[in-house]
């Protein structure tokens, strides 16, 4: 069937992704009521109940209503293993399907992104500001955190008492104790607070999105995959879309101003080498034109592998065994019909610590691990809990330096990207893989929890040698779903970079990438918060770039909103 081509309007900006960073961008840049903003999402509505109730990650990630279904490919340091790899497909995007942790991550970070880039706006104390903006924190406003921003912040609303001897078994192990993650220096044990609303997931789509969706400038169209940029000469000026559901036309939305790519770590990059920007030889091979060769477009992609041990305990009530029976199912679903609390108000893990790798090392400044405890385990994402009662203590290494990729295989926008993480492909990485799942063992020998008698069932305590225990990490490694990095910032001269200080991108005009594949490095823990900042910077750098002359002013402010699908 021919295709045809129908003019979807014209507007100051257009975001493309409603995840995360999309919806910040959509709610800030809309606040200038004498612009239109379009926002595309490829996935649906986030009405599915399922994505309210924070235990319903289960029910969401590797549903096709929510999740994009990624895959990696077959991974040499997980012993040829392929992995699963959620992305949010949906208003909110992954913040409507991940973990709900409120974690900024270290100065160290940010400080480092200031030194990569040459721009002091990016450093610690000058985006901690952005930070407390946006955010709504439960103990209200103070040195440290924020109050009346979208962004909700909460304690959680249970507590189990195995956690609790992990959490003393770590403190006996070196650890110290902690009240708050999210100071710049997250060392310590402590309970994760997470974004939630009364027990219940607060996504950024309601937190930013919903707010702004009776302003008449703000359009929003779900169920749009975008296909390909449009660019004359070096100036982006639009986006080519299909509809979800519909026959094979393509629908344009040209932009006066800007298109700001907000797809994320996997669909930004490959929606630039689709448009012609990217390795040049690469797009040549797939048959398309180049408009800017960018070596770096899809590299240097960095996730965080946590490693899964699990201990099978006695003389302790754990998940495995209180769902196990009908009377436990009915008293956790009256807890949180009532009161919105209990297991279904869980977050994926309560319980965090922060701690080095190896104490010996010298070079080893800050804490490089990071533990999501939890009181339950299985074999494997998505297979029942074990019938008796255990624990799982998942350790990650929070600054690797192996480096994937992410690339597109055809011109096809329906194609899914190869996506290689490249997990423990440095001596670096295994080294530091070794001295986790040694320090876990440490921790579970501590006297706190030697009441419950715990016995590790994963990986298993052949693992000994540090060839073996290398071993043992690539068979219970697994994504803890944080890529970030592959259209990384940083300067002119930097042949791998994709984008300069203020997130555009290098050798053309009228486009931004505003997401968490703008991060040099990773952060040293959860990356859903940071990127949210990543956005609030952006949409502050966007208007003043506006006010500057930059981006022309609609003449059209009050245009009606398109129906969303």
């Amino acid at each position: 069937m021919q295709r045809e081509t129908i003019a979807a309007g014209e507007f100051d900006y257009v975001i493309v992704g409603a995840g995360t960073a999309g919806c910040v961008l959509a709610a800030r840049l809309s606040e200038d009521r004498d612009v239109r903003v379009l926002l595309l999402e490829a996935g649906g509505k986030d009405d599915y109940h399922w994505i309210h109730v924070p235990v319903g990650y289960l029910y969401c990630i590797g549903n096709p209503r929510t999740d994009w279904l990624y895959r990696t490919s077959a991974e040499a340091g997980l012993n040829g293993r392929t992995l699963s790899y959620p992305r949010g497909r949906v208003l909110g995007g992954s913040s409507s399907i991940n973990g709900m942790i409120y974690m900024r991550g270290q100065r160290e970070d940010y400080d480092e992104w200031a030194r990569v880039v040459g721009d002091p706006s990016w450093s610690w104390d000058a985006v901690l500001p952005i930070f407390k903006r946006s955010e709504d924190h439960h103990g209200g406003g103070n040195e440290w955190h924020g109050a009346g921003g979208g962004w909700r912040v909460e304690q959680q609303r249970l507590k189990w008492k195995v956690l609790e001897a992990f959490r003393e078994a770590a403190q006996q192990a070196g650890i110290p104790p902690t009240d708050d993650f999210n100071r710049g220096d997250n060392t310590g044990v402590g309970y994760f607070e997470v974004n939630q609303k009364h027990g219940v997931r607060w996504n950024a789509s309601k937190a930013f999105l919903r707010p702004a969706l009776a302003r008449r400038n703000l359009s929003v169209v779900t169920g749009a995959l975008a296909s390909r940029l449009v660019f004359e000469g070096k100036r982006c000026v639009g986006l080519v879309y299909q509809r979800n559901g519909h026959d094979a036309r393509e629908f344009v939305a040209r932009a006066r101003g800007e298109v700001i790519v907000a797809a994320g770590a996997v669909n930004s990059p490959q929606l630039l080498e689709l448009s012609g920007i990217g390795n040049g030889a690469r797009l040549q091979r797939l048959g398309i034109e180049t408009v800017q060769d960018l070596r770096g477009v899809g590299e240097n992609l960095q996730d965080h592998l946590q490693l899964r041990m699990a201990y099978r305990v006695t003389g302790v009530r754990t998940l495995n065994t209180l769902s196990a029976h009908w009377w436990g199912k009915l008293w956790i679903g009256a807890q949180y019909a009532f009161s919105r609390s209990g297991p279904m108000s869980m977050s994926p893990s309560q319980l965090g610590a922060f701690a080095k790798s190896s104490a010996d090392d010298r070079s080893i400044t800050r804490a490089d691990i990071e533990y999501h405890v939890q009181p339950l385990s299985l074999d494997r994402f998505g297979e029942p809990l074990h019938r008796f009662d255990a624990f799982t203590a998942s350790a990650c290494h929070l600054r690797p330096t192996s480096r994937g990729s992410i690339h597109i295989e055809s011109p096809d926008s329906k194609a899914p990207p190869l996506i290689a993480p490249n997990y423990l492909s440095t001596d670096y990485d295994r080294r530091a893989a070794a001295n986790a799942l040694r320090l876990t063992r440490r921790i579970v020998a501590s006297p706190a929890l030697a009441r419950y008698a715990p016995q590790e069932i994963l990986p298993g305590v052949e693992f000994q040698t540090e060839e073996e225990l290398v071993k043992a990490a690539g068979a219970v490694g697994t994504t803890i779903f944080h890529p970030v990095g592959t259209c990384r910032m940083g300067v002119a001269n930097d042949p791998g970079a994709v984008v300069d200080a203020r997130l555009r991108v290098m050798g053309v005009t009228g486009l931004r990438v505003v997401d968490a594949s703008v991060m040099p490095t990773i952060t040293s823990g959860n990356t859903n918060s940071p990127t949210l900042m990543i956005a609030e910077r952006a949409s502050d750098m966007i208007r003043a770039d506006r006010r500057a002359g930059a981006v022309g002013a609609s003449a059209s402010p009050d245009a009606a909103t398109v129906a969303a699908a």
